[in-house]
């Protein structure tokens, strides 16, 4: 690596014309955490005991920059521990976290997001060295964790509001308490490794519960900013832990005797596993997991209102997010100019240097993801799909793991690429002649996530909605609302997160009955 300023970098469009590696070539000062050696356990960073190590590599380079330990039985161990103690006697009080009344923990959660927020730019670009996410994405990853804080927090008086239910014959009557479920055993996945983490963590906290945090293997680093802004919150020792390491670390937590709850976000296949396991042990468990989303275009379509919402909605984070709606499903009479639309929109939006702020698409996460992405784009030509851009090409860079965008038309049904998750820059278009007909490819299938609707008439957009077998809906965009529950149907999970229902994950309801003549 040269000691050029990334300030000064080339643009992504000037390497790519030159045939150039797109790469970051210098440290940014905002990364202080490159080859660690311990975990947070018990409020502070200690030595692991394990003598494995996980290696962090830049997509956007292919270099390998930072590494951390791979967690030992016995640092778990301490991990589950120290949140039990924590759970029982941490902070002010003999009960406990889970003793302070709920106000209390949402001043830690407020002071939480302040100190989340001090650590934006440290956040955004270790993330984005760590998984390729550009950094217009990343940039964003502080301010939203602190809103999640934020509006947990504000759920302080409903947890502190009584519930009272009479008897049907009024005779006596019940008071519904809510109490933690205890040690959580937090898994989050690579695509965004702050907010997936926090979206359980808040609730969690705010419940009352204990907390041990496996990030996943590609990015192991970013994560230990949200332990330090625990650290300068004040949370007490124990409450928040942070265990590194590959899937046997994350098996090791979701059977741990001494973890009460679990909540999972990633692939259907590894949610599977994990709701197998708590099934057997009898564990709650919440798991986010895989979606093939539809984006529903309807014959009054406004292309250039959709236009502006495309990629958010259809390929955020160089399609590796799991609501997008990848499959577009387009009237018969105007397929041919949206299928125009798309693929301009896709051709004119910049790919390349991650940290430059003026790109659009980055790199695939890891080599195993990108080798995926192609094999996809493959399987849709082999099954007669016609690439508008991109399609089974040279990424353009010399270095990195970079995929073209692709827009497939012609797409049936039946295609892989039309049924199966890709995590990558691939949209599919297919075509419909009825509204029924594209209700029924819209459901055919085994996620059920996310998905859009696109119409100028907003009552037709909302019928449309409500006839699509899918946890979420956007009318003209889409976006996570936190006071909205985020539930998946079918292979897309169990449970939900955000919301009062995302609080309730992490709650167990006791009925105290009383005799009030």
């Amino acid at each position: 690596m040269t000691g050029q300023s990334i300030d000064a970098a080339p643009t992504a469009a000037a390497t790519a014309a030159a045939g150039q590696p797109v790469q970051t070539t210098r440290f940014p000062a905002t990364l202080p955490y490159r080859h660690t050696d311990d975990l947070f356990i018990d409020g502070a960073w200690r030595a692991a005991s394990g003598t494995g190590r996980t290696t962090v590599t830049n997509p956007a380079t292919e270099a390998e920059w930072g590494s951390v330990p791979v967690a030992s039985a016995a640092d778990v161990d301490l991990a589950v521990a120290a949140a039990r103690r924590a759970f029982a006697r941490a902070g002010a009080g003999a009960d406990g976290w889970r003793g302070l009344a709920p106000s209390v923990r949402a001043g830690y959660l407020e002071r939480l997001a302040g100190e989340i927020e001090k650590r934006a730019a440290a956040i955004s670009h270790t993330n984005t060295w760590e998984n390729g996410s550009p950094v217009a994405e990343t940039g964003r990853a502080a301010s939203n964790a602190a809103a999640i804080f934020r509006y947990f927090a504000g759920l302080a008086g409903y947890l502190e509001t009584a519930d009272v239910r009479p008897f049907p014959d009024g005779s006596a009557e019940t008071v519904v308490r809510q109490d933690p479920v205890g040690v959580c055993a937090l898994i989050a996945p690579w695509n965004f490794p702050i907010n997936l983490v926090v979206a359980k963590l808040a609730p969690a906290l705010m419940a009352g519960c204990t907390v041990v945090i496996k990030p996943a293997s590609p990015t192991p680093l970013s994560i230990r900013f949200l332990a330090d802004a625990a650290a300068a919150a004040g949370i007490p020792a124990g409450v928040v832990n942070i265990v590194t390491g590959d899937s046997a670390v994350g098996d090791a937590l979701v059977r741990h005797p001494g973890v009460d709850k679990v909540a999972f976000t990633g692939s259907t296949p590894v949610g599977r596993r994990i709701a197998a396991a708590c099934g057997e042990l009898l564990r709650p468990v919440t798991l986010e997991l895989g979606g093939k989303s539809s984006a529903l275009v309807l014959p009054d379509v406004d292309l250039t209102a959709m236009q502006q919402v495309l990629i958010r909605s259809c390929m955020r984070n160089t399609g590796q997010t799991c609501y997008i709606s990848t499959r577009i499903l387009a009237p018969a009479g105007r397929y041919d100019e949206l299928v125009d639309m798309v693929t301009a929109t896709i051709q004119a939006a910049q790919q390349g240097d991650p940290m430059d702020p003026d790109t659009v698409f980055g790199p695939a996460a890891t080599r195993a993801q990108r080798d995926t992405v192609r094999g996809y784009i493959r399987s849709g030509i082999a099954e007669g799909a016609r690439a508008t851009t991109g399609g089974d090409v040279p990424s353009g860079f010399d270095r990195g793991f970079f995929v073209k965008p692709t827009v497939f038309a012609d797409v049936t049904p039946g295609m892989r690429i039309a049924r199966e998750e890709i995590f990558g820059p691939v949209l599919s278009i297919l075509r419909y002649d009825t509204l029924d007909e594209a209700i029924g490819i819209a459901n055919n299938t085994a996620f059920g996530l996310g998905g859009t609707v696109f119409s100028a008439d907003a009552d037709a957009a909302f019928d449309a909605a409500a006839r699509m077998d899918t946890g979420s809906v956007g009318l003209g965009f889409f976006a996570s609302n936190h006071n909205a529950p985020f539930a998946g149907r079918h292979d897309s999970g169990l449970g939900a997160e955000f919301g009062r229902e995302g609080l309730h994950a992490y709650l167990r309801p006791q009925s105290v009955h009383r005799r009030i003549r």
